[in-house]
């Protein structure tokens, strides 16, 4: 186990996995978050300037949890991000749903692709193993 301080409040705490914060500090976001999560319920035509200034988050982490896509938006919502791919504005995640399914295809071909080949030494006539160094 790793001992490190709590980016956020400096704590030493025993890390294990996830963002380097302390169990406290990682309860307190959560609080924070379900409030944001609340507030934006309540406020669905709020702009990310003003969910930050009402819930005292900052802007960073509310884009934070919009790409985690802890945080979803109305179409009809003013905030926005950009996909990550090619910059199209979306509601939540990384990417909008044309590059997520250009990259689902690029990675199923790339697997057909490897497939391994199938070996037709059974089917030989003389299946017998060879050796370079003897006749």
């Amino acid at each position: 186990m790793k001992v490190i301080n709590c980016k956020k409040c400096g704590r030493i705490f025993n890390y294990i996995v996830g963002p380097p914060i302390c169990p406290k500090c990682r309860e307190e976001m959560e609080e924070k978050f379900q409030e944001v999560k609340k507030f934006v319920q309540e406020n669905k035509q709020a702009n990310i300037n003003d969910i930050s200034e009402e819930c005292d988050v900052e802007i960073g982490q509310i884009n934070q949890w919009i790409r985690e896509e802890r945080l979803f938006f109305a179409e009809d919502s003013p905030i926005g991000i950009n996909c990550e791919s090619c910059g199209a504005m979306i509601k939540t995640g990384r990417f909008c749903e044309k590059c997520k399914v250009e990259m689902a295809r690029d990675l199923n071909s790339s697997i057909r692709r490897n497939q391994p080949i199938e070996d037709n030494s059974k089917t030989k006539e003389n299946p017998k193993m060879r050796f370079l160094d003897r006749l």
